[in-house]
């Protein structure tokens, strides 16, 4: 049995970490999702970005909508969502027979909006409307700005995917902001059943760290910050604020773990996979960690509910000097600015584009 099957049958869903127009059309998606067992797929700016400027899949698409006026932000958000909802499409069948647990797809809001509450908000609705697929997630920040406009969006009916999460003590603001939304829906009579993740980044936890970490301690930060969340997550499925929100319906906000993509040569290209197996999460992996995986990834066993040896790493990493809670405010930053980059470069990309195709519909020049 493959590697991915053991890690289902586990009972942690595998999304893939890509979304292309080439992936939809030649049909390499349906193929993952019957031999490799994904069962959703998670995007952001920089997988569109690398998508987009990749090659010409898109063009037809740029040119015809500019055509009829469409331009930035407008002309990429309905590239994007064309694709996703026919990614949507593909794991309707996982969506409706996991109860709405599985199946999903995700969108981000601009990353131009990371610190602006009102306007993820906004941009939450806008996207969820434009969507037009109950398995649709709206991506938004775990910044201090967008906890608010996580637990407003919930309470909206809005599924949410909670990105850009490094630490415990973050996924446990979003943990509460979407219990809050829950809560303020079950007070004014509606539905308690709105999907949510929330996405724990791992990978860029050793990139940051290693330099100053000695040899032994390598690779060992993203893990025991996924242990020590992990505690966290399985307490709040345990709490009894939970257990009288599942008793009314509600669905568990998932944890996710998400930049599984090993990025050390020297260790291994399935570390994240194997050290986060777990039930009752998800691991979104990039293809190159998908296809490491199917072809040589091994269990061994599943995480520990009471965080494992976290708590002792965390120590040893703290007093080799590195700065846990700072360095997660950073990697936050960092991951929120680096999105606004690819943001800038897409739209750049995208007028590009539609330029040129303008320009050589015209034809050459009559002498």
């Amino acid at each position: 049995m493959k590697a991915t099957r053991q890690l289902h049958d586990l009972g942690q869903s595998l999304w893939l970490d890509n979304i292309t127009r080439t992936l939809l059309d030649d049909g390499t998606l349906a193929r993952y999702i019957e031999e490799d067992s994904i069962t959703g797929l998670t995007s952001n700016p920089s997988i569109f970005d690398a998508a987009i400027s990749g090659g010409d899949a898109y063009d037809a698409g740029i040119h015809a909508k500019s055509l009829v006026g469409m331009q930035g932000e407008a002309l990429f958000t309905e590239l994007a969502l064309e694709d996703l909802r026919r990614a949507a499409d593909l794991f309707q069948p996982v969506f409706e027979s996991t109860g709405q647990v599985d199946g999903w797809v995700s969108m981000e809001v601009s990353p131009l909006l990371a610190a602006d509450t009102a306007g993820s908000i906004a941009a939450a609705r806008h996207i969820h409307h434009k969507g037009r697929r109950d398995n649709l997630f709206v991506k938004i920040p775990g910044t201090p700005e967008g906890v608010p406009a996580i637990e407003e969006a919930i309470f909206l009916g809005i599924p949410i995917n909670v990105t850009l999460l490094f630490s415990c003590a973050q996924y446990e603001a979003v943990s509460e902001a979407y219990m809050r939304g829950i809560e303020r829906r079950l007070q004014a009579g509606l539905d308690p059943r709105v999907g949510s993740v929330a996405s724990l980044f791992i990978s860029r936890w050793d990139v940051a760290s290693n330099k100053q970490l000695p040899d032994e301690l390598h690779n060992k930060l993203g893990i025991a910050v996924g242990q020590q969340t992990y505690r966290a997550y399985r307490q709040m499925l345990a709490s009894p604020r939970w257990q009288k929100l599942a008793d009314a319906g509600a669905m568990p906000q998932r944890l996710l773990w998400a930049s599984t993509g090993t990025k050390d040569p020297n260790a291994s290209d399935t570390l994240y996979i194997s050290a986060f197996a777990a039930p009752e999460t998800i691991n979104t992996m990039p293809e190159k960690t998908l296809h490491a995986f199917a072809d040589h990834g091994q269990l061994h066993g599943v995480m520990d509910v009471d965080g494992g040896d976290a708590d002792a790493v965390l120590a040893r990493i703290s007093a080799a000097g590195v700065d846990i809670d700072q360095l997660a405010l950073t990697l936050q930053r960092e991951g929120a600015e680096a999105f606004v980059k690819s943001w800038h470069h897409l739209l750049d990309g995208i007028a590009e584009k539609a330029r040129q195709l303008a320009e050589k519909s015209k034809g050459p020049a009559l002498k």
